[in-house]
């Protein structure tokens, strides 16, 4: 698999593009797309095994991100967005019903 390629196409899966993708991070430090896009140029092995790609590493826009989910060893993005509040207020459940 190609890093970049998995991003973009993941990207185009869920409506968004490259424009709107505002920083890149390891949740140590970020950068902006156009350097993520020069070092993520590369074929990782996303199958079952060791996970090759950071964990912490994060697409992220406006409302949403993408982040790394793994499942012993195979590797995919998962994309997130802010939570929707609802609109009646009241008592949450903490314990399952």
């Amino acid at each position: 698999m190609n890093l970049l390629e998995e991003t973009i196409d993941d990207l185009k899966l869920r409506g968004k593009s490259e424009a709107d993708v505002l920083f890149v991070t390891d949740e140590k430090a970020w950068c902006d797309w156009d350097t993520f896009k020069a070092g993520a140029n590369f074929e990782y092995d996303d199958g079952f095994g060791g996970q090759e790609i950071n964990a912490n590493l994060k697409i992220v826009g406006a409302d949403w991100w993408l982040e790394r989910h793994e499942y012993d060893g195979s590797e995919c993005w998962h994309f997130k967005t802010m939570p929707i509040k609802p609109d009646s207020k009241s008592f949450v459940e903490y314990r399952e019903v």
